[in-house]
């Protein structure tokens, strides 16, 4: 077998990975499922779960380096690496505490790079553990890995630094050194501005779901997150369930997200505008649809009848006419010449029942 050149200690230590390495395989997918299950369990996002197994001849490149300060193979914290890759800096810390309950964490030799830069540096930035992971593998209690955490973008810096720099086995010119180093201020700033981007937009949520549950809608701007938790409120169904006891009829759910450009492009501004074009106008939109299905036998309604009469409604009460409901059917189902007969006919349904 190969011998590297080694030492006969060096080559000793070689020789002994080479009998672990068959548990390493082994030890390598229990613990990967292990995290995997863990994260899943707990609703965590991440973009990758990645391992490796120490080549050997990674291995005795190490050894040729500095053998003399392992006593033992067992001693190289990092045979079997594992990369958990977050997508949010904030993260990484729940992973961190995630992994601080699955497995003995070996303090003395885990780092957080995280903590280790000047205020005017900028670099590679990850949490290393060295764990052990007892009985979870016949024979590998004894040995160390190392389960390495970082953002997407921490990884690219990673990526990038080994390609251009460690790996080429040359100094970095400092013009390209400076260079690197901007890169890596922009990446690490990048990263924290995703992280409070979804702080806030996680506390603007809540704060919207306080409101909604307030009944303080007018304080609520119209938008598709703010639709979808007012949707959650079922505001239609009392007037769906009216409109279908006409005839008996069962109501199937239907899309009421296709109606939002719709009601903004009515003037709608506010969750509290939407709530009061319900209030009032929910006779007329009754009205209408007894017009509508007080001639027919149909016994399946959809649940977007109730909001498509009371945008009727709202738009004739407005003085929006003809046009208007053109303008309607325009946005819902798209440019026809056909919306100008649907038109036609509700503005003669409204006129009939005195709408307009």
């Amino acid at each position: 077998m190969e011998s590297y050149g080694l030492d006969p200690h060096g080559l000793a230590l070689l020789e002994a990975y080479r009998a672990l390495r068959p548990c390493l395989e082994r030890l390598e997918p229990a613990v990967v499922s292990k995290v995997r299950a863990d994260i899943a369990d707990k609703g965590l996002m991440v973009t990758a779960v990645d391992s490796r197994i120490k080549k050997e001849s990674s291995l005795a490149g190490k050894l040729s380096l500095k053998g003399g300060k392992y006593g033992e193979v067992t001693d190289v914290t990092d045979l079997l690496g594992v990369r958990v890759i977050t997508f949010y800096s904030d993260d990484v810390d729940k992973i961190a505490s995630m992994v601080e309950n699955l497995f003995d964490i070996d303090r003395e030799n885990s780092v957080d790079k995280r903590k280790m830069h000047e205020l005017d540096s900028f670099g590679y930035n990850s949490l290393h553990y060295v764990c052990r992971a007892p009985g979870l593998v016949p024979g590998a209690d004894d040995i160390r890995f190392e389960v390495q955490i970082r953002t997407a973008l921490q990884h690219v810096w990673a990526t990038l630094y080994h390609d251009t720099g460690y790996k080429s086995g040359i100094e970095i010119p400092r013009e390209y050194l400076r260079d690197m180093n901007r890169l890596a201020g922009m990446l690490e700033l990048v990263d924290e501005q995703f992280c409070r981007i979804r702080t806030g937009i996680t506390d603007y949520r809540r704060r919207v779901e306080t409101l909604v549950a307030d009944g303080r809608l007018d304080e609520v701007a119209l938008d598709g997150d703010t639709y979808r938790r007012y949707l959650l409120l079922r505001p239609f169904d009392r007037l769906n369930r009216r409109i279908a006891a006409l005839n008996q009829a069962e109501i199937q759910e239907g899309p009421l997200i296709q109606f939002l450009p719709l009601l903004r492009a009515m003037g709608m501004e506010t969750l509290g505008d939407l709530d009061r074009m319900v209030r009032e106008r929910w006779e007329d939109a009754y009205q209408l649809a007894v017009y509508q299905l007080g001639v027919t036998d149909l016994d399946i309604i959809s649940s977007s009848v109730a909001l498509q009469n009371l945008c009727f409604a709202y738009i004739l009460r407005q003085g929006g006419g003809r046009a208007g409901l053109r303008r309607m059917f325009d946005t819902l189902n798209g440019p026809s010449d056909s919306n100008d007969i649907l038109a036609d006919m509700i503005c003669k349904q409204a006129e009939t029942l005195k709408i307009i």
